[in-house]
Order: C-alpha cells, then structure tokens, then sequence
C-alpha cells in the first residue's frame, strides 16, 4: 500500500501515518518498493510473529498433546479461551483430511454457537449463567443455531452429565465439534474437535475418550 491508502484504510491522518511509516521503516519493518512507493513490510515482522509464537503462555508446553489429539483423531484440533461474551481461538491444528474444519487463530466466536463457549459456560454457577442468558440475545449463526435460552440452558445440563459439550452445525453448517474444559497457568481454556458430521457423528465417544487423555496429560505436564 502507499502511505495514502494506509492512511485511508487505518482512517489515520496522513501525516500521522507518515510518522509512524517514518519509525518502522528506520527500524527495519518496513521498505518502499516499486514506482508507487508502495510500502511492504520485511521479514523482521515475521520474526517477530514467530517469537510471540514461541513463547505463548499457553501453548508453549502444551501444544506435543494438542498435536497428539491431531494425530489421534485426524480432525482440527482448536484452543480457545473466553473473552467476553466470545471465544477466541488461540491456535487451530487442522486435521490432514481434504475435507475438514478450518478456521484462524485469532478467531473469534459466539459463547452459545461453540463447543469451546459451552464448556466455559458450563463452568459458571446457575446463578451467574442465568444472568448471563438473560441480558445476552443469542442472535442464530446458522439454521441450527440454539436461539432460546432454555433450550441452550437444558444443553448445557445435559453435556455437564454426558462429560463433554457439543455443537451440531450450530456454529457453521454440517460440522460437529465436541469439548472439554482444561485448566492451564490458573486460567480455564477450552479444547475441542471439529469436522464434518458425517465423520463426527459416530465417533463422538471415541474422541472424547482422546480428548481426556490430552487433557489428563496436559494436567501432569504442569505438575512437573
């Protein structure tokens, strides 16, 4: 981009833009190319990316298990924590098969549509979830979308007696994904396994056996 169109696409005053083009380019993040000038930044940025990768605070010692579960299952394999009233993908392993689920790291998602956002909801007591249901409009993400609060209320009670919580194509249409709670640095995260239904469907048990083996494995690496 040149620097007017970042100003523009930023909504930044041009000569605000122009400041902080001037520092990260002195500094070795960006260059200038081409007869436009366009602005493109260097491999520097990606260093970068790649040491906050390696050092996040969640995954760094756990992500050999969430692999494994990868490797176990053959479907993607996701993190993810609450933030407000979503989830954010922390990071997303996607299963090797041509057709699977795919999503960002980064991402985020509705509390009610997800496996993840219903194992955190699961977390809460009756008091702070009935609260929660009643100021929060679950607007449908797909056709199968639990939209009532009761209905979303008695799911949750059910998956707290089956041991894991799940979405059928509640989230995005056709996948199924199933998850569980861990606990990681003090903080709950969420674990889960998504892919498309007709793969999903009958093997639910199956995964969630592998889900608490990652989740039982994760618990003993943080004891040592």
């Amino acid at each position: 981009m040149t620097l007017s169109e970042l100003a523009s696409a930023s909504g930044m005053p041009v000569s605000t833009s122009h400041g902080i083009v001037k520092v990260l380019t002195e500094r070795g993040y960006l260059y200038v190319t081409g007869r436009r000038k366009d602005l493109f930044p260097t491999r520097r940025l990606l260093d970068m990316a790649l040491e906050i990768a390696s050092h996040d605070p969640f995954l760094e010692r756990i992500e050999p298990s969430l692999l494994a579960l990868r490797e176990a299952t053959q479907e993607t394999v996701i993190i993810g924590k609450r933030q407000g009233d979503h989830i954010v993908y922390l990071a997303v392993y996607e299963g090797p098969q041509t057709i699977r689920y795919s999503a960002p790291a980064g991402a985020l998602k509705p509390l009610y549509s997800t496996s993840i956002g219903k194992a955190m909801l699961g977390q809460l007591d009756d008091a702070t979830l009935s609260d929660w249901l009643a100021r929060t409009t679950l607007a449908p993400v797909t056709a199968h979308t639990l939209t009532a609060a009761n209905a979303l209320m008695a799911d949750l009670v059910e998956s707290k007696q089956r041991g894991f919580f799940l979405t059928r194509g509640e989230s995005v249409s056709d996948v199924f994904a199933l998850a569980m709670p861990v606990h990681v640095n003090r903080e709950v995260l969420g674990i889960a396994v998504a892919g498309p239904r007709y793969r999903m469907e009958g093997a639910l048990d199956g995964i969630a056996a592998r889900i608490r083996a990652a989740i039982g494995e994760i618990q003993e690496e943080q004891t040592r």
